[in-house]
């Protein structure tokens, strides 16, 4: 077996593994790059350990540490029971709302798992008070997260973009925001649409969704901060990673958040599993592996079907599998070499494997389902709310192949 074929089995064991086992794949990724290509293919270590993502690495790691902060001073649960309150008086507008609020929060940097841990109790709580089926609520909230998870500014759209520039897709970063959020809202409105949303809009709710807390100084002063990081990095076209840390310094040296908590906090298991198997791709583009790869998915597509299929294949791995540590960073380098061999564009199908990924993680198996069931109220009937998710984030693979395939070929 030559080194392509083998360093392709590598990564197949670890979307494996990150299937079915606890284990950090980010660190067998990095194991394996270091055995493949210096005991296999006669690398030394430092050219192994030179596909690492230094400057993804500071990105996500100033972006997470300043949402961080902003959660652990009450910055974010003050400004999620405020938004919620504006519907108060109509059951049927409390879901969208809820969906609304999370796209917009996922997309302005705290990312779609970090916005559904936050928002899912209160959703939850919410639709169990006002008599609204807990299957509908998780469906809003959960799309309304994974809607904003391709923002530029948020950890999962930071990864996307990284990785499309790399593969020589730059700018791609806002088609492929609003691809998802479109792809989201509509599956989104669909749900709500079957599953009892319009009877709701007729029935009135009375009552307190949550007792507000007030907003204090060090609230404000973290929203000032986020809020000139956002306008710096859209109009002064400044680092967002290194603006990141720029605020963060802001929140300590003001004393509005704890830097300490929030470094504690970073979710540095996943930033591990990003940097671990972009390890492992880099070296998959040095031995040839990507090239194997992309070619054995054409044998399955034709330029016509492409956008459904890899949507397809990418929704049913990420079912299983983590969408932003693991599917991605294994399919997306595969964009060039598949375009090329089936005279494809290569922005369509970047964006196909993107939303096809993330249109199935309302699954249990997903943290985002899985935050749904364990926020559910007292009294709910979690095995079904289980059941009737599962089939709902097994049916987004059909559905994301379904949308992309006609969105490439009618848009």
């Amino acid at each position: 077996m030559n080194l392509a074929w083998l360093s392709l089995a590598s990564l197949a064991v670890v979307v494996l593994v990150s299937c079915f086992s606890r284990l950090n794949v980010g660190l067998l990724a990095i194991a394996m790059a270091w055995i493949l290509g210096v005991y296999f293919g006669g690398m030394r270590a430092d050219d192994v350990m030179r596909g690492f993502p230094v400057s993804l690495f500071v990105t996500l790691a100033g972006v997470t540490i300043l949402f961080a902060m902003a959660e652990s001073n009450g910055t974010l649960d003050r400004i999620a029971r405020r938004a919620v309150s504006l519907c108060r008086g109509n059951a049927g507008l409390i879901p969208p709302a809820f969906f609304l609020f999370a796209a917009a929060l996922a997309s302005i940097g705290p990312g779609n798992i970090a916005t559904a841990a936050l928002l899912a109790p209160m959703a939850m709580a919410a639709a169990g008070r006002a008599g609204i089926p807990a299957f509908l609520m998780a469906i809003l909230v959960g799309n309304g997260a994974n809607a904003g998870s391709l923002s530029p500014f948020a950890p999962t759209g930071i990864i996307v973009a990284g990785l499309m520039n790399r593969i020589g897709l730059p700018g791609m970063e806002w088609p492929a925001y609003w691809a998802n959020f479109v792809a989201h809202a509509a599956v989104a409105l669909a749900g709500f649409a079957i599953f009892g949303g319009p009877a709701l809009l007729r029935r009135r709710h009375e009552g307190e969704i949550e007792a507000q807390s007030p907003i204090e100084t060090r609230h404000w002063i973290t929203i000032a901060a986020i809020g000139s990081l956002v306008l710096g990095v859209v109009f002064l076209k400044v680092n967002v990673g290194l603006g990141a840390f720029a605020a963060t310094v802001v929140l300590g040296l003001a004393r509005a958040a704890d830097p300490g908590e929030a470094i504690r906090k970073a979710p540095w298991s996943v930033i591990l599993m990003v940097g671990g198997v972009t390890v492992l791709i880099s070296l998959l583009e040095k031995t040839g592996g990507l090239d194997l790869f992309g070619g054995l998915l054409a044998k399955i597509a034709t330029r016509d079907t492409v956008a459904g299929v890899v949507a397809f294949v990418t929704g049913l791995i990420s079912t299983y599998s983590s969408t932003s540590s693991v599917v991605l960073p294994a399919f997306l380098p595969t964009v060039p070499g598949l375009a090329e061999r089936l005279s494809a564009d290569p922005r369509e199908i970047a964006i196909a494997m993107s939303v096809g990924s993330h249109l199935v993680d309302v699954s249990p198996l997903s943290t985002i389902g899985a935050l749904c069931i364990a926020s559910a109220a007292p009294g709910e009937d979690t095995r079904k709310l289980f059941n009737r998710l599962l089939a709902w984030g097994l049916s987004m693979t059909v559905v994301g192949a379904v949308l992309c395939w006609l969105a490439a070929r009618w848009i």
